[in-house]
């Protein structure tokens, strides 16, 4: 039986990791990228949802210590 904690961090990693793959694509495609800048904005972007999954997890296994 999932707990509301668990379930609402499960949901929320599989959004990031949607939110990934779509900005991910944007970047491969290349069609909105139009300079260096909007270059390393989406990179920006990317590295960002990165590393709020590594908050999630870093989180979670705080919350998993304490019980």
């Amino acid at each position: 039986m999932l707990t509301y904690h668990s379930l609402f961090l499960h949901e929320y990693k599989k959004l990031i990791q949607e939110e990934i793959v779509r900005q991910t694509e944007i970047l491969a495609t290349g069609n909105s990228i139009l300079d260096y800048a909007a270059y390393k904005h989406q990179v920006g972007v990317i590295r960002g949802l990165y590393k709020a999954m590594e908050l999630c997890e870093e989180a979670d296994s705080a919350a998993n210590q304490d019980k």
